[in-house]
This record gives structure tokens, sequence and C-alpha cells, in this order.
């Protein structure tokens, strides 16, 4: 695990989405096409557009996606479907394929069919981001560590729960969906390269528990300390509880 550390969010989008660019052109230029995973949430506005300015043949990207409530249309605001397809794959040239999950569908079907996709596809580059709680994807506390499925049907917990409410995707928690489909932690950690965008005060707690602390379950996004190619990307306030803060 790698940092890098600005002074601002609009710094850490740009300097992260530029990253995450080169390495989509590097396995382009090697194999004529990549395979990335993109994630969602307020965090990642920024970062989306960076990446989305920059200078990519989208004709050779295969896009896959993190995570999906279940049971929530995709005309809901709260849809990952409609937040992708809106802030991303209609602002882009054609992609070479866009995989979706279906929220919508037979939740453990959609899981397999997602799972033989992805693991025919392997990922050069994943953009992910850290809960207020430490999840990593919508994979709660205590996060399944163990299982190969590349999708699995998740429960939320109340602080993610909550998280959604706050960032104003939901009035109050009660609409808030109990379950999701997530892309699992091993797949995840699948990622030749891993890019983690964490901007905001409100992360601070998270950041230091999952960066600076034992790697457990109880802290999801902790597990990111074992791969050898994830750069977090922080600026000053995300960064502001750890104990070395060393400003790019």
């Amino acid at each position: 695990m790698k940092f890098v550390i600005c002074d601002t969010a609009k710094e850490l989008s740009r300097v992260a989405g530029s990253a995450a660019a080169r390495l989509m052109q590097i396995a382009i230029k090697s194999k004529g096409y990549t395979n990335i995973v993109l994630a969602t949430g307020t965090s990642q506005f920024s970062t989306i557009d960076q990446l989305i300015s920059e200078d990519i043949d989208w004709s050779k990207v295969v896009m896959f996606h993190l995570d999906e409530y279940i049971g929530l249309p995709v005309t809901h605001p709260a849809s990952f479907r409609k937040y992708l397809q809106e802030r991303f794959i209609a602002r882009v040239q054609p992609l070479k394929q866009a995989h979706l999950i279906n929220g919508e569908g037979e939740p453990h079907q959609e899981c397999e069919r997602l799972g033989r996709l992805i693991t025919s596809r392997p990922i050069d580059v994943a953009l992910v981001g850290i809960g207020e709680n430490g999840h990593l994807a919508f994979n709660d506390p205590p996060a399944d560590f163990e299982t190969d499925q590349p999708y699995l049907v998740v429960d939320l917990d109340e602080a993610c729960r909550r998280q959604q409410v706050g960032e104003g995707w939901f009035r109050n928690i009660e609409e808030v969906p109990a379950k999701a489909i997530s892309m699992s932690i091993k797949q995840i950690l699948n990622s030749k390269n891993i890019i983690c965008s964490v901007p905001e005060l409100r992360k601070a707690t998270a950041v230091k528990k999952c960066v600076e602390g034992q790697v457990s379950n109880l802290f999801p996004a902790s597990i990111l300390q074992q791969h050898s190619n994830c750069t977090v990307y922080l600026d000053k306030d995300s960064a502001s509880l750890l104990e070395q803060l060393k400003i790019r």
C-alpha cells in the first residue's frame, strides 16, 4: 500500500483520476483493451470526472462496478446503475462492454452471472473508496475475507445505511435497502492495480483505522494493506488523524 496525500479534495481527484488513466493506457497498449472496476458514491464524483477528461480509447474499455442495492429501481436517485449510466457511460464514447449489477432480479443468480463474467476478465484497475464504517464496496464489518465468490449478497449495517442518508441519497434510514450485491473482498484484491480515493474529514477515523491499524474484518478496507499495487489518495482532511502526515 502506497499513499498520496494532497492539499485538497479537488487535487486528490485530479491526481487519482490521472493515475487510473495511465494504468488503463498501459494495459491498452500492452494487450489491446483494459478491464476496470468503478466505484460510486459522492466521494467518487470528481475522480470519475477527471478520468473522463483523460485521453482514453473507451472502445477498448470493459467496465464492471462494485455494488448495487437489492430491490431498488434503476430510476431511483440512489441507484448505482443510474449513477454510472448518467455520470460515466453516457459521457464517453461507447465502451467495449459495460457490466452493471441488476439489483432488481434474483440476487443469487445475478451474483453467479457477474461472477462468470469477471473471472474471465482479470481486472487491470479497480477504483474504490472507503466507507465511514471502514467498508470496502458494500462489505460491511465483519466482512467476509474468505469467500472465493466474486460477487455476493450482503447485509448493510446501520452505520453504512446512515452514511447513505447523510450523503443525501435517501430521506431517512428506513428508505435505505437492508441488502445489496457487492463485489467480494477477494475479488477486489485480485485486481492488478487498486486506486483508492478517500476525501473529506468524515472519513478520517475510518482512514486511520484502516491504514494504521491491524488488518481486521472489523475494518474491511484494512485488507488493502496487503495489496502490493494499491495507492490510497487522501486530502488533508481525510489524512488529518494519521500519525505521519506527508503532503504531496
